[in-house]
């Protein structure tokens, strides 16, 4: 089954994800990603993370494509304008990738070449719209296109944590209403707060997809508290890797835990394990997943 015809028959998704290199060489994110094969139902690709400069998403989705997986083509809308968006969709259909997960994306300012300037022609909306636009064989022109239309299976993404939390409920009904079929969540460390989340979007009825960011220190976690909108790491979770010994057994047990909780609530489980690639089995075993 493909990742669309799994969200359409409801089973538990789990997907994991991977950040292409600052190089040409994605031999090391190859190899982390067959330790993990069959045990997700996809895997994301990021897209310029916290707009770093590295190799595009679309060059390593094509790689995973040819080894066998199904990947999922980030896309965010800060670095290229309508034109560069509909052809890069163009083109990943022309290479089979269906999965896209549409993102406004971080400023420039905040990566690794803060003089460069952000575009943002589109917001995550509009580009949820182009990607259906192009399903029916039109631009955002209103021309038509040659041939055989793509077909895509388009995901966004939602903030739980974020205070107000009515503008990003806002922005999801939005986004449902252009086309998103799936949603991966902002990183969940306290689960009253997702609670919270979903007792406010039941009526959406939409697939929802916890996000998980492996905690790798207490000094990661007091920083996405002060410097991350929407993210919440509890005090006794700080505590427990202040005091542990060996910070990666612990941030296993944490996301294991987490991930126990959190999917009875929801349609799957998105892990972010920024860098740590290689503990992502030990993560699945541990939840059993």
């Amino acid at each position: 089954m493909s990742f669309k015809e799994k969200i359409q028959a409801g089973k538990f998704l789990v997907t994991s994800e991977i950040g292409p290199p600052k190089g040409i060489h994605i031999e090391a994110i190859l190899e982390d990603a067959e330790l993990i094969r069959g045990r997700v139902d996809a895997l994301n690709v990021t897209d310029l993370q916290s707009s770093v400069m590295r190799l595009g998403s679309l060059a390593v989705c094509i790689r995973l494509k040819e080894k066998g997986f199904e990947p999922i083509f980030q896309m965010t809308c800060r670095d290229r304008n309508r034109l560069a968006l509909q052809s890069d969709l163009l083109s990943a259909g022309h290479f089979g990738i269906e999965n896209i997960l549409v993102l406004t994306g971080d400023h420039p300012k905040l990566g690794d070449h803060p003089d460069a300037k952000a575009v943002f022609d589109l917001d995550s909306v509009q580009l949820i719209q182009a990607v259906r636009k192009l399903e029916q064989g039109l631009d955002m022109a209103g021309k038509k296109l040659e041939g055989t239309t793509p077909k895509f299976c388009a995901g966004a993404v939602v903030n739980p944590g974020a205070d107000p939390l009515e503008p990003q409920i806002m922005k999801m009904e939005k986004k449902i209403a252009a086309g998103a079929e799936f949603f991966q969540t902002q990183a969940i460390y306290d689960i009253k707060t997702f609670e919270n989340f979903l007792a406010k979007t039941r009526h959406l009825k939409a697939t929802v997809m916890a996000g998980i960011v492996l905690l790798k220190s207490a000094g990661m976690a007091k920083y996405m508290n002060e410097n991350v909108a929407g993210i919440f790491v509890p005090d006794d979770l700080i505590k427990e890797m202040q005091e542990t010994k060996d910070k990666q057994a612990k941030s296993v047990e944490i996301a294991a835990r987490l991930i126990k909780d959190l999917k009875p609530m929801c349609q799957g489980i998105h892990i972010m394990p920024i860098g740590w690639d290689k503990v992502v089995p030990r993560v699945l075993d541990a939840a059993g997943l």
